[in-house]
């Protein structure tokens, strides 16, 4: 099986980040999309990380009842900072049965070039791009996969966590299910 991989500290997950998920596994040639959830991105701050597992559940209720989307917390389990390629390692060391790809923002492929072993990653997996504003994107390499008809909303998850702390209704912005449990749990209202 083709799977797309997704990652990100999805802190929160937002109606931007289903919707170039679905798009993936729906308008690519992946079969599958994973949202892969990192307890920490090397080159972000953890200051105002949600709690990993909670960040996962809300996925989970998301996703839960489409069979081309899933969530994985593989993460979870590896040593921190996780990095991109040990996550890659560890996956085709568990399932070798799947091919994997990642997805990423326009944003990403610029500052690929800082990842760890990004020169492995290139070479051995496919990358489909999704734009993001002012980032031009240029097919540099035979495994880079421009898919420029993702429909975009600019919508950021610090935003959604700035106007939660400011008592603005942002249900709209996130999908129903992942508002529902931010909502009950009372996330992101200090």
């Amino acid at each position: 099986m083709k799977i797309g991989l997704f990652f990100g500290s999805f802190n929160p997950m937002h109606i931007g980040h289903k919707i170039i998920a679905s798009y993936m596994a729906e308008f690519s040639d992946l079969e599958k999309v994973l949202f892969v959830v990192s307890p920490e991105n090397p080159l972000k701050q953890k200051k105002t990380l949600l709690d990993q597992a909670h960040r996962l559940q809300i996925i989970i209720a998301e996703v839960e009842d489409n069979p081309k989307l899933a969530v994985s917390d593989i993460e979870f389990s590896m040593p921190e900072p996780s990095y991109t390629i040990d996550t890659l390692v560890r996956l085709k060391e568990d399932y070798p049965e799947n091919e994997y790809a990642l997805i990423m923002g326009a944003d990403n492929l610029q500052n690929l070039h800082e990842w760890k072993n990004y020169e492995q990653i290139l070479e051995n997996y496919s990358i489909y791009v999704y734009p993001r504003p002012g980032i031009e994107i240029s097919r540099t390499h035979q495994n880079i996969h421009i898919v420029d008809d993702v429909p975009y909303m600019e919508i950021s998850a610090s935003f959604i966590r700035d106007s939660i702390k400011q008592g603005k209704d942002v249900s709209y912005l996130i999908p129903e299910k992942a508002w529902q449990y931010i909502d009950e749990m009372n996330f992101y209202k200090k």
